[in-house]
């Protein structure tokens, strides 16, 4: 059996060459791309990348039609995925099509079903965490951010000159969302509207207090340099009044942890130790009905030391 596996993924690969290579390959002797002589002209696509492109078209109407394509966009762009988002869907789509394939051959059906949901799950958790730490981040570099500001306009400096510096000179994320406002101004978009939307897009309510700042200036004048020097000490104070309640509910945090983990910990003992002391919960419907009100009064309970140990000023 193991011998007949290997030689059907054998010729599975080989198959797969092939078809790379008629696809990839020139049918004839090389010529000169006629891009490279006319600018004009669109680059040639083999048709590989021409599979490529329907595959990612029909993802994106498939998208559209169901709604996901701006929500999709967007979490993409939180989290600072440069890719587009019918061709992350289908990299993700493809990537869990091969995790069921593997999880079939080598541990059977369940373990072909569970393994792309665990794929597909995986990247949603990827994608929320890699845009929380990239608003924490920008968070972060805020303060510093508008010093660097503050110092450019009292350099002579024009507000685009001094987003320009911080753009350059800044760190990722802040460098990103700076060098995609002064992109947007240069191709006619309003300031206020980009920085509107870079606030909206980190969930950053400091800097919305900031794209305020700079669209009352605009409108009435005046020294932005030391406005600018305001917010950012309100900043730094509502940074370290944050940083500080986060220490203090860090062990609330873990009491919770241990609370919620207590009770698997348990069960997972006592079925080791004494596995017919456990019985007696799944033989008798009254069995059945105690651990439903556990299971409820714990999840009652997690959503009550969530809501307690999650502070928001």
């Amino acid at each position: 059996m193991s011998s007949m596996l290997l030689l059907t993924g054998l010729a599975a690969v080989s198959g797969g060459v092939f078809l790379v290579a008629v696809a990839v390959l020139p049918a004839g002797p090389p010529r000169v791309p006629l891009s490279r002589v006319d600018p004009t002209a669109a680059p040639p696509t083999s048709a590989l990348s021409g599979v490529g492109s329907a595959a990612g078209s029909a993802v994106g109407k498939v998208l559209h039609r169901r709604g996901w394509a701006v929500t999709g966009a967007v979490a993409l762009e939180r989290a600072g995925v440069a890719m587009a988002l019918p061709d992350f869907v289908l990299a993700v789509g493809l990537v869990a099509a091969l995790a069921a394939v593997v999880g079939s051959l080598v541990g059977g059906l369940v373990l072909g079903l569970l393994l792309p949901v665990v794929v597909l799950l995986g990247t949603r958790v990827l994608v929320r965490l890699r845009a929380g730490r990239r608003q924490a981040a920008f968070a972060d570099q805020l303060d510093d951010s508008l010093q660097l500001m503050a110092s450019s306009l009292r350099a002579g400096h024009s507000i685009l000159r001094a987003m320009d510096s911080v753009a350059t000179e800044a760190a990722a994320p802040t460098s990103e969302e700076f060098s995609r406002i002064i992109n947007e101004t240069r191709v006619g978009r309003d300031l206020a509207d980009a920085l509107d939307e870079v606030a909206g897009r980190m969930g950053s309510e400091d800097f919305t207090w900031v794209a305020q700042a700079i669209a009352i200036q605009r409108e009435v004048g005046g020294n932005l340099a030391e406005v600018l020097d305001a917010v950012g000490h309100t900043i730094r104070e509502r940074n370290a009044i944050r940083r500080q309640v986060k220490a203090l509910s860090a062990e609330g945090k873990l009491s919770a942890i241990v609370l919620m983990a207590l009770p698997f910990g348990i069960i997972a003992f006592i079925s080791m130790t004494n596995p017919g002391y456990l019985s007696a919960f799944t033989e008798s419907w009254i069995g059945y009905a105690m651990l439903a009100v556990a299971a409820g009064m714990m999840l009652v309970g997690g959503l009550w030391l969530k809501k307690t140990v999650a502070i928001r000023f």
